[in-house]
């Protein structure tokens, strides 16, 4: 049988293509479902995100402070429920149970934004639901991929994955500066929901898939429910002092960034007093973030951390950390935020973060599912309320930006140490 003309010509493309995502044979259809999953959750997530930032500007960044707190208890609260399911429930049920769960939830929220557009108390319930669901839904993402990929393929494909969550980062925020006022606050909710539901079909074809597969690399290690106690995630983290600096990266992390968000909430409005034109604001820096942040997973962290290896590629986003609160300390104004803000989360998303979820490919079951997600909830929320009640002290000690930047240099000078440890237990467990 002849081969058709056009795909003929569409193989050395698609050759081209997996030489640059360093793809090898065989891992081709798992990468794309993997990449299509993150790229319709974080669309979903990024259309909605630019609303949530313009409601908590509305309501005051003092505001922010008391959010953070209310995000941080609904996780405690989350965290032994979802370590109950890990234990008694099969992993190909669960994970798109949990999805299908926040999507009829978005549903519901855009019906009240719709009724109610202007209460406050709509916009604080939002903002927890939002910030609650990005950091639930985006840690199990990446509890599957530590399951489906072993640890030299996440180095090599894993900043390719988190590009999809980049490009979906770039689609949200563009979809919605350009179709708000058109649709209004609920109409991109609704719009957001619809990405969610994307997302559940990736999951049960790469699910089916991985359940197929016969090679050993791309193959889900068991389905089995991980069993263990509830509160195991806890415990297992208290006692083991390398999850504990791993920890520490993401807490500390937390609270660096969530004193830019409240002073640019801060700022932005003063300067934005509409809220459309606030959401606006936050959804060109989005899309600013998640551009650059595709470069660097696409052509940087697969390179650097197979080259190099994961610890430096920790300790580098933490010296950037530290720089990026120098020059706020010396030019502590909006337009040198935005700079920090765009560049610090870019490097963040774009090599920090697949840094970190790679170091989880060479750990067991429960501490991908159960630890990984009190890290990555819990721990982060935590640290995000310790910063708000923390900037709210300096603020009414007459502490302005510049020394709060001050400040955070100190923190970041002991994260750069936390982040040299940690890559180091990961070289001591079988990693690079």
């Amino acid at each position: 049988m002849s081969t058709p003309a056009s795909t003929t010509a569409a193989l050395p493309l698609v050759g081209r293509l997996g030489a640059l995502v360093r793809m090898r044979p065989g891992e081709g259809v798992a990468l794309a479902l993997s990449f299509a999953y993150f790229y319709c959750l974080l669309a979903g997530y990024y259309t909605i995100r630019p609303l949530r930032d313009s409601l908590a500007a509305g309501l005051g960044s003092d505001e922010i402070k008391y959010l953070s707190t209310s995000v941080f208890f609904v996780m405690l609260a989350i965290a032994p429920l979802f370590g109950w399911l890990v234990a008694r429930v099969r992993r190909r049920v669960l994970v798109p149970s949990i999805y299908a769960f926040f999507a009829v939830q978005l549903f519901g929220l855009s019906l009240l934004l719709d009724a109610r557009p202007h209460d406050p108390n709509v916009a604080r319930g939002f903002y927890v639901w939002v910030t609650v669901f990005n950091y639930f839904v985006v840690a199990v993402f990446w509890s599957f991929m530590a399951d489906v990929w072993r640890e030299e393929q996440g180095r090599r494909l894993f900043g390719v994955i988190a590009a999809g969550g980049s490009l979906g980062g770039l689609t949200g925020p563009w979809l919605t500066g350009t179709l708000v006022e058109r649709v209004g606050n609920d109409g991109i909710a609704l719009l957001a929901c619809g990405f969610l539901c994307a997302t559940l079909v990736a999951i049960v074809l790469l699910e089916r898939h991985v359940q197929r597969e016969e090679g050993a690399g791309s193959r889900l290690r068991s389905d089995e429910p991980v069993g263990g106690a509830i509160l195991a995630g806890l415990t297992r983290l208290a006692r083991t002092p390398f999850l504990l600096g791993i920890a520490a990266i993401v807490g500390i992390g937390s609270l660096l960034g969530m004193f830019v968000y409240i002073e640019m909430a801060r700022l932005v409005a003063e300067q934005f007093p509409v809220p459309e034109a606030r959401t606006q604001f936050f959804a060109q820096r989005d899309t600013w973030i998640n551009g650059l942040a595709v470069l660097l997973q696409f052509f940087v962290v697969g390179r650097l951390t197979s080259w190099l290896g994961v610890r430096t590629a920790l300790v580098l986003v933490a010296l950037f950390a530290l720089g990026s609160f120098a020059a706020v300390a010396f030019a502590p104004v909006l337009t040198t935020l935005v700079v920090v803000s765009v560049l610090q989360r870019a490097l963040e998303f774009g090599v920090g973060k697949p840094a970190r979820d790679m170091i989880y490919t060479v750990v067991d079951v429960e501490t991908k599912y159960k630890v990984k997600n009190v890290i990555d909830t819990a721990v982060a929320r935590g640290s995000e309320t310790v910063s708000g009640w923390t900037h709210g002290a300096f603020a009414a000690a007459g502490l302005g930006l510049s020394g709060i930047a001050g400040v955070a240099c100190l923190i970041a000078c002991g994260l750069v140490a936390i982040a040299w440890s940690v890559g180091t237990g990961y070289r001591r467990r079988g990693g690079l």
